[in-house]
């Protein structure tokens, strides 16, 4: 049977040991005033050889990422800009060469 943590408005914290079917504690044992169910974060590991030592978040691996990613965008359209730019210059090759060809006819 679970055990469930409860708080009552006036501060009070007890656990009550119910099945998952009875309904929920109402009242304080101590004071009887209204109460509400206590929740708590569940620690999560994933274990295995699926899983990687970096898929667990902090804060220092985070700043990393994220400087890591505008790093890559600013190259990315770096290269962008590089192939803009020599774009054009492949094309006039490209007409003048097709024009030379159409004077040769």
């Amino acid at each position: 049977m679970p055990i469930y943590e409860y708080r009552c408005e006036n501060g009070h914290l007890f656990e009550v040991m119910q099945k998952m079917s009875d309904p929920p504690v109402t009242v304080c044992e101590e004071c009887g005033a209204p109460v509400s169910r206590v929740f708590h974060p569940v620690a999560v590991h994933f274990k295995g050889s699926g899983f990687y030592n970096t898929d667990y978040g902090t804060a220092k691996r985070k700043r990393e990422s994220e400087k890591s990613a505008s790093d890559g965008a600013d190259k990315h359209d770096s290269k962008q800009k590089d192939k803009k730019d020599s774009k054009p210059a492949s094309s006039s090759s490209d007409s003048s060469s097709s024009s030379t060809s159409s004077k040769s006819d």
